[in-house]
């Protein structure tokens, strides 16, 4: 019986040992399935990034292409606005430049000088207007401290009716446009 014992040990060991070669090669072939699996996934998700990576770089394109056509219609309108900014002014003004050639041919035929004198106010006013609606303002100097903001001094004069840094004469009149000096005002200043 001990050979038998032995075959049917040998028997079972054989079909132990062939049961654990199929379990190991079952084992190998869902581990390689498994393996197989995940790359095809990984692919699968790399391939998804390469097409969001695409689409990503393709709307960087758009983007540049649109902020580049962008700066390009903002400098052209800028460059349009710079060049046709006082066109306003200008027709405010066409009027006026208008009455000055009326006023020359007219004194020039009539030779009448009060009437001349009576049109260049009238049309001095009207500039002005037009110059005042612009935001223009006169810089007020006489009596007033001196301010190198907003006076040029040229002179400077002793007197006797006012203190010392004093404006006391205005030889040409200053100009403020909107907040800005244009022109500062030229003056005597008291000592």
């Amino acid at each position: 019986m001990s050979t038998d014992n032995k075959t049917d040990e040998q028997d079972v060991n054989t079909t132990y040992a062939a049961d654990n070669e199929q379990i190991a090669e079952n084992e190998e072939d869902a581990v390689a399935q498994d393996s197989q699996a995940d790359a095809s996934e990984e692919a699968g998700e790399l391939e998804k990034a390469r097409v969001q990576a695409e689409e990503n770089y393709q709307r960087l394109l758009r983007v540049q292409a649109d902020f580049d056509n962008f700066r390009r219609r903002a400098r052209a309108e800028k460059e349009d606005f710079a060049k046709y900014a006082s066109v306003k002014l200008i027709e405010q003004l066409l009027p006026i430049v208008d009455n000055f050639d009326r006023a020359l041919t007219s004194s020039k035929e009539t030779k009448d000088f009060d009437a001349l004198a009576k049109g260049l106010d009238m049309t001095y006013r009207g500039m002005y207007q037009v110059l005042t609606t612009e935001g223009l303002k006169p810089i007020e100097a006489v009596g007033q401290p001196f301010n190198p903001e907003f006076h040029q001094a040229v002179m400077q004069v002793e007197s006797d009716e006012h203190e010392e840094g004093i404006v006391v004469e205005e030889l040409q009149k200053g100009y403020i446009l909107k907040d800005k000096v244009i022109r500062p005002a030229m003056v005597k200043v008291s000592v």
